[in-house]
């Protein structure tokens, strides 16, 4: 028994090393097998966030009432949902078991993405308002400990695994944000040339940060940063082999590495695809195209990927398409795609939790 216990936790801690009111709250849940984790996807111009079993690569679960989702996160321990809408000024908690909204917390601004620290103490809630910030939550209390103000809106945000940083990105500007979670100060900022999109870190042996894989506003790639020296060390551009298409917004969104660290994947909604590269060479592997959109007397359009997250076995990549309303799930020894999951309305930010007993 205590093998099994000390397994899980082994597991829970891979998954955490990558990797949302108007109306009355609603679950509407379809009875699930027995299964290990599910995917969160947060149906960002719709009214709910779908519930992937990974082990049938279907939704399972649909956790609707929510207007506009904007971001998705689930407690260490998986008994808690966080969803933040961006239309409100409240980060809403949910019993992950019971479908109850547990509390409903005001924030400082407009609600962005959202993230847990790896040791599960505090919720953080990017500020999405200018000039913007960081809101902590204290998730034993569930209340608003302290606001970080910063200069630009706050876009996504993500945590080291040694939970002694966040690290913010404002997509309105080049400036790329370190917090320092225990003074709960600005550590440094770097400024790129433009907006600084969404990033993945990869760390150390111990937890910290070793490299950031930062996407770019207008960057065909993505940017490599050292993060003790805090500089910029290369950039990585996708192969221009193939037509392109009009993207919806930046032209790559989306980038994680798989929970056993071996593998990095970026979205490009300029060549509808997902590129994959090695680590901790940065070798491009290939890429898995993704789903096109076939609008009523058009040619077809990118489906507008938008997210990546994993389940926790590193076995399947999830990469949400926006415009094609659905989720596609990769093999990720293969990098073939064995299903499009159809979900909700503009389907965006994913994350990845074990199951709680």
């Amino acid at each position: 028994m205590e093998f099994k216990r000390e397994l899980e936790m082994m597991n829970r801690a891979s998954l955490w090393r990558v990797i949302r009111l108007g109306i009355p709250w609603l679950v509407l849940a379809i009875p699930l097998a027995a299964a290990s984790s599910r995917i969160y996807v947060a149906n960002t111009a719709g009214t709910s966030v779908s519930v992937i079993d990974p082990a049938k690569n279907k939704v399972v679960q649909e956790i609707g009432g929510i207007q506009v989702p904007e971001g998705v996160a689930v407690s260490p321990d998986g008994k808690r949902i966080y969803i933040t809408q961006f239309p409100e000024k409240i980060l809403t908690v949910i019993d992950r078991k019971t479908g109850k909204k547990i509390k409903e917390v005001p924030v400082s601004g407009h609600a962005n993405d959202i993230t847990v620290t790896r040791d599960g103490r505090f919720v953080l809630v990017c500020d999405a308002e200018t000039p913007g910030g960081l809101d902590i939550i204290d998730a034993a209390t569930l209340e608003l400990v302290k606001n970080i103000p910063t200069k630009t809106k706050q876009h996504d945000i993500a945590v080291t695994p040694d939970s002694k940083y966040a690290i913010g990105t404002s997509e309105g500007s080049g400036v790329l944000t370190v917090f320092d979670l225990q003074t709960q100060t600005i550590a440094w900022d770097h400024k790129f040339e433009m907006g600084t999109q969404v990033l993945a870190i990869e760390p150390n042996p111990d937890g910290s940060a070793h490299r950031l894989f930062l996407q770019l506003g207008k960057l065909r790639g993505f940017a490599v940063m050292d993060f003790a020296t805090r500089q910029e060390v290369t950039r990585v551009t996708f192969p221009d082999d193939e037509p392109t298409v009009v993207p919806s917004g930046a032209p790559s969104h989306g980038i994680g590495i798989a929970p056993d660290g071996k593998t990095l994947w970026a979205n490009s909604r300029i060549y509808d695809a997902v590129f994959v590269y090695s680590l901790p060479d940065i070798k491009l592997l290939g890429r898995v195209h993704l789903p096109e959109v076939m609008p009523p007397g058009h040619d077809p359009i990118g489906g507008s990927p938008n997210w990546v997250t994993f389940s926790p076995d590193s076995k399947t990549a999830y990469i949400s398409n926006g415009a094609d309303r659905s989720v596609s799930a990769v093999d990720v020894k293969t990098m073939k795609a064995v299903a499009r999951i159809p979900v909700g309305e503009q389907p965006g930010r994913m994350t990845a939790s074990l199951l709680s007993k």
